[in-house]
């Protein structure tokens, strides 16, 4: 199954060197008469950018400033904002975890956007006939999950919540298709994991839940820019924005159109993507403080772990739209 190909999606692979080229709006100069800018986007296979993609909505948002729209492929969070580092993009989308990494390697990161909350878009699964029953079972087993990823928080937070510790546990570190070959074949116990393998491990194995994000984690998708850009374009965002929250809207009411667009990217059934799409937060909006304290609590838990090395204050990186 092509989604689930561990090269496309290791969360962090390299990106082509093709892709560093790439024309970036922020870096263009102003406008003339009769002249056309390109923005280019980030994207991933599975997400509201990909249908935006598919419905051609924003470029026709964007005719009238002069803008075409260039959409840019990309296996996962981190390859996508290393992109934005490098200026083969202008704005991207991504996870919770992503951005803090960023944030902390590349100080020209902004918050953007975000969709709302979606804590029931990951979960810790384990097989249907497990003996493992309740969290504190978890004890002394092996347990797979994407390291410095969402998911990682939800751990660390479910874990929190049964007065367990990682040091209670076998933390297994696997990118999504390899844990899911182990998961599996039985050689890990259990699994975090986020929506749409998530959906696809309930539909094609009949995985077992045993926790989801709820009342644990937020769970939010960011959308992202180069600062450079989003200071000196902030009609071109507040479109991009405008025309992001309608889509969400639009899949809000329309999920098995939605789920049929993005059949042929992902390379899944359309039952399975039903239900990852309708565990979606729909709307974006601008961060707001609520949001930025959210996600300093994921980047601070990431500090205490050590996973990035130094305390990030995320306001620095919030753009304020106008």
């Amino acid at each position: 199954m092509a989604l689930f190909n561990s090269t496309s999606w290791a969360k962090y692979s390299v990106i082509a060197a093709s892709l560093a080229g790439v024309m970036m709006l922020g870096g263009c100069a102003k406008k003339e008469e009769h002249t056309t800018t390109t923005l280019n986007i980030g994207y991933q296979k599975y997400g509201i950018l990909p249908i935006l993609k598919a419905r051609g909505d924003l470029e026709k948002a964007l005719k009238d400033q002069g803008v075409q729209v260039k959409w840019v492929e990309f296996p996962a969070g981190p390859q996508l904002l290393e992109g934005l580092n490098v200026g083969s993009v202008s704005l991207g989308e991504a996870g919770e975890a992503p951005p803090i990494f960023a944030q902390a390697a590349n100080p020209n990161l902004v918050y953007v956007a975000n969709q709302p909350a979606a804590p029931k878009a990951e979960a810790l699964l384990v097989q249907k006939d497990s003996p493992i029953q309740s969290i504190k079972d978890l004890k002394g087993k092996r347990v797979a999950l994407n390291k410095g990823s969402n998911v990682h928080y939800l751990l660390l937070k479910v874990l929190e919540a049964n007065h367990l510790s990682l040091s209670d546990i076998q933390p297994v570190y696997l990118p999504p298709s390899d844990a899911r070959a182990a998961f599996e074949k039985g050689a890990v116990d259990a699994w975090v994991i986020w929506d749409p393998f998530f959906a696809a491990a309930e539909h094609q194995i009949q995985a077992r839940v045993l926790a989801t994000g709820e009342n644990l984690v937020s769970n939010h998708q960011f959308y992202l820019a180069d600062r450079k850009f989003a200071e000196n374009n902030p009609k071109v965002l507040n479109t991009v924005v405008q025309t992001l929250n309608q889509t969400t809207q639009w899949v809000s009411t329309h999920q098995d159109e939605a789920a049929k667009l993005l059949e042929k990217p992902t390379a899944l059934e359309f039952d399975v993507l039903k239900t990852s799409i309708s565990r979606m937060g729909f709307g974006v909006q601008p961060i707001s403080d609520k949001v930025a304290q959210e996600q300093q609590y994921v980047a601070d838990a990431f500090y205490a772990q050590k996973l990035i090395p130094n305390k990030l204050t995320i306001q620095e990186a919030i753009l304020k739209l106008k």
